[in-house]
C-alpha cells in the first residue's frame, strides 16, 4: 500500500521500473521469434503452420488469459500475481530454450503466454497503488512508448541474438536472454513492490474463462490449420463456433451478474455500440498490425534470403516512423482534432504506406532494402497515429465505473486479434511462398492489410471525435 496518499509509495519509482522490465520482457517474446523462422525449420524441421503456432501461439494464449489474470489479482493481490507470473514466465522462457522439438517448443509457447497473461494485468494495478493520483501522468507516461519499443524493437534485436550464434545456441539465445533478466527483475519485485490487497470473497468465474479459452482456439486454430488441411467443413464450423461461444460468454457473465455473482467481465459495456465497434477496430488494427510487419520479416527471410539481424533492421524505419507519428498524435494531434480523425488519418498514412510498398517490390529482381525504407517510415508514422490515442478513444464510450472491463477486454482483444493476423498473414504468405513466389505473397499479404485498413476507417466512424473523458 501507499505509504501515504498524498506522497505515495517511497519505492515508487523503482516499482515503475520494475514493472515495466518484467513486463517489456513478456511483450518483447511476442515478437522477438519473428527473426527465427528459417532458423527453426532448419533445425527444427518446423513446417510453416509449426512457424505460425510458434508466433501466433504466443499471441492467443496471452489474449486468452489476460481477463483470468486480472480476476485473479483482484483475488490473491497484485503482488502476489505479479512474483507468480514473472517466476512462471522466466522458468517457461528456460524451458522454451531446452525445448528438443518443434511440437514441445509449440506447447511451452502457450504456456509462456498464459504465464505472461498471469503478468501483464498486475502492472497498471501496482503503479496506481504506489503513485499518488498526481504522479499518475508522469508514470503512465513512460507506460507507452516502453511497451511500444518493446513490440518493434523484438525482431530487431533477435536478429543480432541470433546472428550472434554464441555458444552455437542459435534460436535458443532468443530465450536464455529473459533469464538474468527475469531473475534480477524477481528478486527486486520480491523485496520492493509494495503490499496490495487481496479480496478473498471474490469468486474466479472459472466456466467464463474456460469459454474465453475455447473461443479464442476455435477462432485461431482453423486459420492456421485450415490451408494446410484444404479447408475442409470443419475450418468453417470451427469459426462459427467461435462466435457463438463468445455470444454464450457475453449472456452467462450478464446472468452470473444478475444472480448477483462475480463475473469476469461488466458484460453490460457490450451494449453500448460506439464500444462494440471500437473495439472491433482495435482488433483489426492489431491484425493489420502485426500481421504485415510479420510478413515483411518472413518476405525478407525467406523471399529475399536476408541474414536474421539483416532481416530484423528491416524494422528500424517502421520504429522510426512509429515514434514519428506516436509523438505528433500524443503531443497534440488527438487533442486538437479529436481521437476519431486521428484514427482515420493513421489509417490513411498506413494505406499510403502500403501502396508505396506495392510499388517498392514490383519484383525480387536486384532487390534492396532501401527499396523499402520510406514506404516503411510513412506506415510506421500511420501505427503511431493510431497507437497513442486508441486506446482512450475507445474507453472514452464506456461509464467511469466500467473502465476496469472495459480495459481488460480491449488488451485481451489486442493479444487474440494480433494472433488472427499472424495466422491469416502468414496464411495468405506461405500459399505463394511455397511455391517459390515470396514476392507474390508480400504483395498479396499487402491487398489484406488494405481491406483491413478500409474497414477499420469504416467501424471507427461510430467513435466520440475526442474522448469525454481521460481519467478512469
Amino acid at each position: 500500500m501507499n505509504d501515504n496518499a498524498q506522497t505515495g509509495y517511497k519505492h515508487r519509482w523503482l516499482v515503475l521500473t520494475v514493472v515495466l522490465v518484467a513486463e517489456i520482457m513478456d511483450l518483447f517474446d511476442s515478437t522477438i521469434v519473428n527473426v527465427a523462422g528459417p532458423t527453426l525449420a532448419n533445425k527444427l524441421s518446423a513446417s510453416n503452420s509449426d512457424l505460425q503456432w510458434v508466433i501466433g501461439g504466443y499471441a492467443l494464449a496471452l489474449g486468452a488469459g489476460l481477463i483470468l489474470g486480472g480476476r485473479l489479482g483482484d483475488r490473491f493481490g497484485r503482488r502476489n500475481m505479479f512474483l507468480f507470473g514473472l517466476a512462471g514466465f522466466t522458468v517457461a522462457s528456460l524451458l522454451c530454450a531446452i525445448a528438443p522439438n518443434i511440437s514441445s517448443l509449440i506447447v511451452l509457447r502457450f504456456i509462456q503466454g498464459f504465464l505472461g497473461a498471469m503478468l501483464l494485468p498486475q502492472g497498471f494495478g501496482l503503479i496506481r497503488e504506489s503513485f499518488p493520483p498526481k504522479e499518475f501522468g508522469k508514470a503512465f507516461a513512460a507506460y507507452g512508448p516502453a511497451f511500444g519499443l518493446g513490440g518493434i524493437l523484438g525482431p530487431v534485436i533477435g536478429g543480432f541474438i541470433i546472428q550472434a550464434n554464441i555458444a552455437d545456441l542459435g534460436w535458443r539465445a532468443v530465450f536464455l536472454v529473459n533469464l538474468p533478466i527475469g531473475l534480477i527483475s524477481l528478486v527486486l519485485s520480491f523485496i520492493y513492490l509494495p503490499k496490495t490487497k487481496a479480496d478473498k470473497t471474490i469468486k474466479i468465474d472459472l466456466l467464463g474463462a474456460f469459454l474465453v479459452i475455447l473461443a479464442s482456439g476455435l477462432l485461431v486454430y482453423p486459420l492456421i490449420k485450415g490451408q494446410d488441411a484444404g479447408w475442409p467443413a470443419w475450418t468453417f464450423l470451427m469459426l462459427i463456433g467461435s462466435i457463438a461461444t463468445f455470444f454464450l460468454f457475453a449472456w452467462m457473465e450478464r446472468a452470473t451478474e444478475r444472480r448477483g455473482g462475480t463475473p469476469l467481465i461488466d458484460a453490460t459495456i457490450f451494449s453500448k455500440r460506439a464500444y462494440t465497434l471500437g473495439l472491433s477496430g482495435l482488433g483489426l488494427y492489431f491484425a493489420g498490425f502485426t500481421g504485415i510487419y510479420l510478413i515483411l520479416t518472413l518476405f525478407l527471410q525467406f523471399g529475399e534470403k536476408f541474414s536474421s539481424s539483416d532481416a530484423g533492421l528491416g524494422n528500424i524505419p517502421i520504429a522510426l516512423g512509429s515514434a514519428i507519428g506516436g509523438t505528433i498524435s500524443g503531443a497534440f494531434l488527438a487533442e486538437k482534432i479529436g481521437g476519431r480523425i486521428t484514427l482515420q488519418i493513421g489509417a490513411l498514412v498506413q494505406l499510403v504506406g502500403i501502396g508505396l510498398m506495392w510499388l517498392a517490390v514490383p519484383s525480387v529482381d536486384n532487390f534492396s532494402i532501401w527499396q523499402l525504407v520510406p514506404a516503411l517510415v510513412v506506415s510506421g508514422i500511420g501505427t503511431g497515429l493510431i497507437a497513442a490515442p486508441i486506446f482512450d478513444t475507445v474507453l472514452s464510450t464506456v461509464e467511469p465505473q466500467q473502465s476496469g472491463s472495459a480495459s481488460g477486454v480491449l488488451s485481451a482483444v489486442q493479444s487474440v486479434m494480433s494472433s488472427v493476423g499472424v495466422a491469416v498473414f502468414g496464411t495468405v504468405f506461405f500459399h505463394f511462398a511455397t511455391l517459390g513466389q515470396a514476392d507474390a505473397g508480400f504483395r498479396n499479404a499487402l491487398l489484406v492489410q488494405l481491406v483491413i485498413l478500409v474497414l477499420f476507417v469504416i467501424v471507427s466512424s461510430a467513435l466520440p471525435k475526442r474522448p469525454e473523458r481521460t481519467e478512469y
